[in-house]
């Protein structure tokens, strides 16, 4: 079957991508040092990058949601039920029997009912969880002035905000091999290089 070349990912999207990529990975790595489970850069050092990271994400995000709202890509991330039970069916059974795709994407449509999905959590779930409790974790000196010393409990930050770390470690890592199922393994990850995906 002949293969077509379309132009999936722009510019600055890719951009977005891959900084956004490095920032979690580098917030993945010093919280969990933060989190005492090992000595990297130590501890004084590890919450400095850490706050580092957690502002630089800030600031892209700002920038992302700036651009998906004045270019029209936040409908790319509008969730959808079709094809869902077929992409389930695919990613579970059909791509270990060498099945076809049953996703076929277009500039338009870029994302699989699933990936819809997925990003929903992360934006509605994940993304919330994190940044809340690592508010609160960063601002811990003020929770006196805020009036929030009552409600809140330092250990219970602490273990929401572990946990919504334990859920973007599962999201990145699934992301990742997800990656790897392409026509080729580097498919998907080239397209999110050079912008160009590669569908039948």
């Amino acid at each position: 079957m002949a293969a077509e070349k379309i132009y999936v990912f722009k510019r600055f999207e890719r951009f977005w991508h891959w900084s956004q990529a490095l920032l979690i990975i580098g917030m993945l790595i010093t919280g969990f040092e933060v989190h005492g489970s090992y000595t990297l850069f130590g501890f004084e050092h590890a919450v400095s990058y850490h706050t580092v990271f957690a502002w630089s994400l800030i600031t892209l995000w700002v920038f992302a949601i700036f651009w998906h709202l004045t270019t029209g890509e936040w409908k790319q991330y509008i969730p959808t039920t079709e094809k869902v039970v077929a992409m389930v069916r695919y990613y579970s059974v059909g791509i270990f029997k060498g099945e076809p795709h049953p996703y076929r994407p277009t500039q338009l449509k870029k994302h699989n009912p699933l990936q819809r999905l997925a990003y929903l959590g992360v934006l509605l779930l994940i993304g919330p969880l994190l940044w809340l409790t690592g508010w609160f974790y960063l601002f811990y000196g003020d929770w006196a002035a805020w009036g929030v010393n009552d409600i809140l409990s330092l250990e219970w930050v602490a273990f929401f905000h572990t946990v919504g770390a334990f859920m973007m470690l599962t999201f990145l890592i699934a992301h990742l091999y997800l990656t790897t199922t392409g026509h080729t393994p580097t498919a998907h990850i080239k397209a999110m290089v050079t912008g160009w995906e590669e569908v039948d």
